[in-house]
């Protein structure tokens, strides 16, 4: 018995009996143009008649018109507004946003008609029947009543039905109110719900903040994590020579603070990859090939370098990828090979720009940090988002890296 009562009565029905009665005064605008169309046809002499065929005409008329006004794109976040709170339908289940598509806009429309139309016959019950219900349960008691009713003289055991008849009112209207609510709940992620084009612009802006996050994180990790890199090298060197060789502490602490200082240049550089312009794109910030001298000079390890064509005509983006990818490799090989040379070839072919480096291996292998490095994954995602490709892994007795970059990636 409590399960029925709260069926019908409790806190979720009445919160869906609101809305409705809310759908019910949404169509009223709706059926006022309907009983001024209808009207003239069935002969009403006043919007307000108490005709059922103008009543119902109008209701007829009414419903297409709400559907036609749904169709715009922001009826549909009005619509999930007044659903969410009411229906009690969980929140992640509805689409957020303007309706796009022409899906969505169908789906829309099919619900705010649906909405409206059950609202309307709930709204107009509610309003109807308990006034009439109460009058039947009060019968047997006020003989005024009876007389307004114009209830024949029933015996008294006839007169009892009448309380059971009103009370069986209300209980069939809170029925049909909750049998309607339970529809829209059961139906409001079906029409308002996110489409198959709602879910893939999802799904692309997910990819894109992604994609967003992983290149903040490689430009942190190859910027700030080959300072790191150089500067704990550097000190380590200085630490061991500290008492027997205090020039080549004070140009390792020079080092250090030339590299800390470069490096908090970058990491601005980096930030400002989260900052807007005015048209609200994100700033492509961030060193290229034309400072590569200064990353080699920096870099710890003695680095021949052997250029081919014009780095300075390599477009930004592409450059700025290029950079990194040099800068990575380097700190690859300041971390594992020590003060080991390294080669690095840099050519320009036709559309393409070439990039290898080789260093010695190490004669021990080089420890691993837990979970493992993102370095060489890091090189293989920037040469990857250009259209190119870059593989690096031990080749005879050196390591070897090497990428190749379109440049019309970087259009």
């Amino acid at each position: 018995m409590r399960k029925v009562l709260g069926a019908l009565l409790g806190a979720q029905a009445r919160l869906r009996w609101l809305h409705l009665i809310l759908g019910g005064a949404l169509l009223m605008p709706y059926w006022l143009v309907g009983t001024v169309v209808v009207g003239p046809l069935v002969g009403a002499s006043s919007i307000f008649s108490d005709s059922l065929a103008m009543q119902f005409g109008a209701y007829g008329v009414a419903l297409p018109l709400a559907a036609i006004s749904a169709l715009f794109p922001l009826a549909r976040p009005l619509s999930v507004a007044a659903a969410r709170a009411l229906c009690g339908v969980p929140a992640e289940l509805f689409a957020d946003g303007p309706a796009q598509s022409r899906a969505a806009r169908s789906r829309t429309s099919g619900w705010f008609t649906l909405h409206l139309g059950l609202g309307a016959l709930v709204s107009g019950a509610s309003l109807a029947l308990p006034p009439f219900a109460v009058s039947l349960i009060v019968v047997p008691l006020l003989p005024p009543v009876r007389d307004l009713l114009r209830v024949p003289h029933f015996p008294a055991w006839q007169l009892a039905l009448f309380p059971l008849a009103g009370i069986a009112m209300l209980i069939a209207l809170a029925g049909c109110a909750a049998a309607a609510g339970a529809l829209l709940a059961r139906q409001a992620p079906v029409l308002l719900g996110p489409t198959p084009s709602d879910r893939l612009a999802a799904a692309e802006r997910r990819a894109t903040e992604l994609a967003e996050r992983n290149r903040l994180a490689r430009e942190l990790h190859d910027s700030v994590g080959h300072a790191l890199s150089a500067v704990t090298l550097q000190a380590g060197a200085a630490r061991r020579v500290l008492d027997s060789d205090v020039e080549f502490v004070r140009e390792a602490l020079a080092a250090i603070e030339e590299t800390t200082r470069r490096t908090v240049g970058e990491l601005d550089s980096v930030l400002g990859l989260l900052r807007q312009d005015e048209d609200g794109a994100a700033r492509l910030t961030g060193p290229t090939l034309t400072t590569l001298d200064g990353l080699i000079a920096r870099s710890g390890v003695p680095v021949s370098l052997t250029a081919d064509g014009d780095l300075a005509a390599v477009p930004a983006p592409v450059s700025r990828e290029a950079y990194r990818i040099v800068q990575e490799g380097l700190s690859n090989a300041l971390r594992h090979a020590g003060a080991a040379p390294v080669s690095l070839w840099i050519a320009l072919h036709g559309e393409e720009l070439e990039i290898t480096m080789e260093n010695p291996l190490p004669d021990r292998a080089p420890v691993v940090r837990p979970g493992g490095g993102r370095g060489v994954r890091g090189i293989a995602e920037r040469a990857a988002l250009l259209g190119g490709h870059a593989q690096a892994g031990p080749q005879d007795s050196v390591w070897r890296l090497s990428a190749r970059l379109p440049l019309g990636g970087g259009r």
